[in-house]
């Protein structure tokens, strides 16, 4: 029997681990808070796949979303995610000129997403105030969809518990056990597990797992300010929208979520609190007045959250073992929440299979689905996801 330590208890984690469960695998995973205590309790958590480039990364991603349907069927019901239309507008030429160029090649890839009339907002989005667009028109994806991430890591944990895995909270890895180069297990303070595999799900902590193996993951930090409404039942939001300068979404209970790449971009280190900013938390919810009337009401938020994400240096994901350190498996992606079900999948496969490029691996609908996304992949000079771009030019990343 495969025995497996998945540390971390994210989205990314979550799924491994359920994969793991089962496949047969003796699993127990490791998270030094709860369940998506970090960023997966962070995160605004979109269906992003029309943001993704290249093709091919943009394909693993439109089969994660399929899979995220498939794991609710799975799971007695997809109850973390909720399908409404994404609504995108500029308000400038070039704000225009690029959401034009970027769905016209989305068509050509077979996307859905269509052009609209400004005046359709009335009907697309009913709260949105329409002076809020002052484009030419609306590009609106109508099959998009956004993610309860902290219930989705729960439905996964569940699961994966009622298959065998072993769950412990509030435990923090402090070193890794070797028997020659092979990572074998987890140290934590003066407990120790042993292992066939350590799965690194730990997102932004995942360079520090490296390091207690002598790697180094090519990833950056970046903070995000993500903001909640009170309640707002008499309005509710209908879409997804992504304004100029804000992006916003339902939420449980009748709240919005908001985020803002341009605030980030203002977030002095990924370290600090959000109470360090409450300019930025102000500025948040102002521009979310401004698209969104019923957010009017309320003076302030009621509270946000600072998510830092683990960012690999060109945008794709990172999956596999580094030279030197077989036996520790790494999993890190900035676009988590969309891509956990696919990749939650194909990284228990390899595991189960005896690791990336072992006999077995290549069978299968999966074979060599992560080979581009090995964590040793030759740094690349250009950022190769188009949704990190827009990140990399507004913000400066923290080491990783």
């Amino acid at each position: 029997m495969t025995r497996a330590i998945v540390l971390g208890a994210g989205v990314l984690g979550a799924s491994v681990a359920h994969r793991l469960a089962a496949a047969g695998a003796d699993v127990t995973v490791i998270e030094s808070g709860g369940p998506a205590a970090g960023t997966s309790g962070a995160t605004f958590s979109v269906d992003v796949t029309h943001l993704k480039t290249p093709h091919s990364y943009y394909e693993l991603n439109r089969r994660s979303s399929a899979e995220h349907l498939a794991l609710g069927e799975e799971l007695d019901g997809p109850a973390w995610r909720h399908a409404m239309p994404l609504v995108q507008w500029g308000n400038t030429h070039a704000e225009q000129h690029t959401l034009r160029e970027r769905a016209e090649r989305l068509r050509s890839w077979g996307h859905p997403c269509r052009f609209a009339d400004p005046r359709d907002l009335r009907e697309l989005a009913p709260g949105a105030d329409p002076a809020a667009c002052t484009g030419d028109e609306l590009v609106v994806h109508d099959h998009a969809s956004w993610y309860d991430a902290p219930r989705l890591v729960r439905n996964l944990l569940d699961r994966a518990a009622l298959q065998g895995a072993v769950i412990h909270y509030g435990v923090h890895a402090t070193g890794l056990l070797r028997s020659g180069d092979r990572v074998t297990g987890v140290v934590a303070g003066a407990r120790s597990w042993t292992a066939d595999w350590v799965v690194n799900c730990t997102g932004p902590y995942a360079g520090r797992i490296a390091e207690l193996a002598g790697g180094s993951l090519p990833m950056a930090l970046f903070p995000g300010l993500v903001g909640e409404s009170t309640p707002v039942p008499d309005a509710p939001l209908g879409a997804i929208l992504a304004a100029p300068g804000v992006d916003l979404r339902p939420a449980p209970d009748d709240r919005v979520l908001s985020i803002s790449w341009e605030i980030d971009a203002l977030l002095p280190d990924a370290s600090e609190a959000a109470a360090d900013r409450p300019d930025l938390e102000l500025e948040l919810h102002r521009r979310g007045q401004a698209v969104l009337t019923a957010l009017r009401a309320a003076p302030r938020l009621a509270g946000v959250r600072i998510g830092v994400r683990p960012v690999p240096f060109d945008g794709l994901p990172l999956a596999g073992a580094l030279p030197g350190a077989p036996g520790l498996y790494h999993l890190v992606s900035h676009s988590a929440v969309n891509l956990a079900p696919v990749l939650g999948r194909l990284a228990a496969e390899e595991i189960m299979a005896g690791g990336p490029g072992a006999a077995g691996v290549g069978v299968g609908a999966g074979a060599g689905a992560l080979e581009a996304y090995r964590p040793d992949r030759p740094t690349v000079a250009e950022v190769q996801d188009e949704s990190l771009k827009t990140m990399s030019n507004q913000s400066a990343p923290a080491a990783g």
